[in-house]
């Protein structure tokens, strides 16, 4: 896999999309800040990438997502960060960058890349020290996949990938019992 801020995206691909504020600093500065930037996701992204898995942190984020249209999800992503972080530091009062450089995109590969991915992204918030209990953090897909409600995210391909909702289930399970077992990607 290979981690890089200049991979080049491509239709019908898999990717890990992921970034962090600049110097390290919170993006998210309220509950509406995150539902905020969902909404901005839904509304410049869902026509050019599919999402499977996403996880918001208060100083970081990531997405997995599969491209439909390469060629205008690479101006989608640009307005979309540029307006959540204009409606962010207009919030705030600061000034400049608000996230650091360009986001990072990790190629997924395969299958077994993909739930490695998908569990990565979930236990974010126990990696970080947020949440003991990543499957009931508020902030990442698990709690939507896990719901009869209605969702943009690709539920049934996402339980697909495990073997179904119950080894879905299964799985995240397991790797909150062996969390610091293993790493999946490494954030810079």
């Amino acid at each position: 896999m290979k981690i890089d801020y200049y991979t080049p995206f491509y239709s019908n691909q898999f990717y890990h999309i992921y970034n962090r504020g600049n110097n390290g600093e919170k993006i998210f500065y309220t509950e509406e800040n995150y539902a905020y930037f969902l909404r901005r996701y839904d509304h410049y992204i869902s026509n050019y990438a599919d999402t499977y898995a996403y996880c918001l942190l208060s100083n970081h984020f990531h997405f997995l997502i599969k491209i439909i249209d390469k060629n205008k999800l690479v101006n989608q992503l640009r307005f979309f960060f540029l307006s959540y972080s204009k409606a962010i530091n207009q919030q705030t009062g600061r000034k400049g960058s608000l996230f650091q450089k360009r986001f990072k995109r990790t190629i997924i590969e395969d299958k077994s890349s993909l739930i490695k991915a998908a569990l990565y992204i979930h236990s974010n918030p126990v990696h970080h020290k947020i949440s003991a209990d990543f499957r009931k953090y508020m902030y990442s897909s698990y709690l939507s996949l896990m719901s009869d409600k209605r969702t943009k995210l690709k539920r049934e391909e996402v339980f697909e990938w495990f073997g179904g909702r119950e080894s879905f289930i299964k799985s995240h399970k397991q790797k909150l019992s062996e969390f610091n077992s293993e790493k999946f990607f490494l954030e810079d």
